[in-house]
């Protein structure tokens, strides 16, 4: 079996340790700088499976499922950026990894800058993929789903038996060799996954700790000035119809010695859409910047300067 065959079987692998008492899964694979891949709100680790072996070819990759997503625990509990940002801290100390390049894509580029907000020590680089939190507007789905009474209503139209109905259909469909449009698929792989209570209630919590009727309602553009001790990478598509290009480039003014990338033709899932694009991003990110190390006094220092009064 050839490294890249024994990669994608890695990838398709979910393994699990405990951490504070609850069941957290991830997918890892590959040896080299430690990369952490965040995903989205509904998503799971298998967000990033079309990507995770083209990395893996150089980088040692982590692929956690979030608490009350895919095969991790779904307690009752907070599902706020904080709490997600210290979850992929402590799994990382769990795993014997201390310090990574964070990856994170949609609400997973969020708690990325969350993460490298609470602890600076532990963030090498950011990349963040259509991510949230850098502006207000956002898709009219996910604003209806966190509309009071959105918890009655999900048991109602996201069901077992729709999810296998829509899988049947999309055997069809292969015979006959049509193939679906890859964001359809995954944005319906997403809300279809959320065939279980205690899924379809985490979701709720986590879609409101960040979202309203009206659009986002956690922003970092306010500390963003921060990143200029972190190298950082903004990738987006820009037929992204979940959160507009528009924010990468507003973010991109407001992170000093950013790069931003804009994949033409792509929509909002990227790792579903353009692996090899993103892989080929996050390669030559990775040689071409140093990793941060931030210490404590200087971070100390980065936020005394930026918050001197006029």
């Amino acid at each position: 079996m050839s490294r890249h065959q024994d990669l994608v079987r890695a990838a398709a692998t979910i393994r699990s340790v405990q951490v504070h008492g609850h069941e957290v899964a991830y997918r890892t694979a590959g040896e080299g700088p430690v990369v952490v891949l965040v995903h989205g709100i509904a998503g799971s680790s298998a967000t990033w499976q079309p990507l995770i072996p083209l990395l893996a070819e150089r980088c040692t990759v982590i692929a956690p499922d979030l608490l009350g997503h895919g095969e991790s625990a779904k307690p009752r509990g907070d599902y706020s950026l904080g709490a997600y940002a210290s979850g992929i801290r402590d799994l990382l100390a769990v795993l014997d990894y201390g310090r990574a390049t964070f990856v994170g894509h949609s609400l997973g580029g969020g708690i990325a800058m969350q993460l490298a907000y609470q602890f600076p020590q532990t963030c090498e680089r950011l990349v963040l993929v259509a991510s949230g939190g850098l502006g207000k507007e956002v898709g009219l789905l996910l604003r209806l789903f966190s509309a009071p009474g959105s918890e009655y209503v999900l048991p109602l139209v996201l069901t077992a038996r729709l999810h296998s109905l829509a899988g049947s259909v999309g055997r069809v469909l292969g015979k006959l060799g049509l193939r679906g449009d890859p964001l359809l698929g995954e944005i319906w792989a997403s809300y279809t996954r959320l065939t279980d209570a205690h899924a379809q209630r985490a979701f709720v919590h986590t879609i409101r700790a960040v979202i309203d009727v009206q659009g986002q309602r956690v922003s970092a553009r306010d500390r963003l000035y921060l990143a200029r001790e972190v190298p950082t990478m903004i990738v987006w598509g820009d037929r992204d119809g979940v959160i507009p290009v528009a924010h990468a480039h507003a973010a991109h003014e407001l992170m000093p010695g950013s790069r931003l990338e804009i994949v033409h033709g792509a929509g909002h899932f990227l790792p579903v859409e353009r692996p090899e694009v993103l892989d080929a991003l996050l390669h030559d990110f990775l040689a071409t910047t140093e990793p941060a190390s931030v210490s404590p006094d200087r971070w100390h220092d980065v936020l005394v300067a930026g918050n001197r009064p006029a």
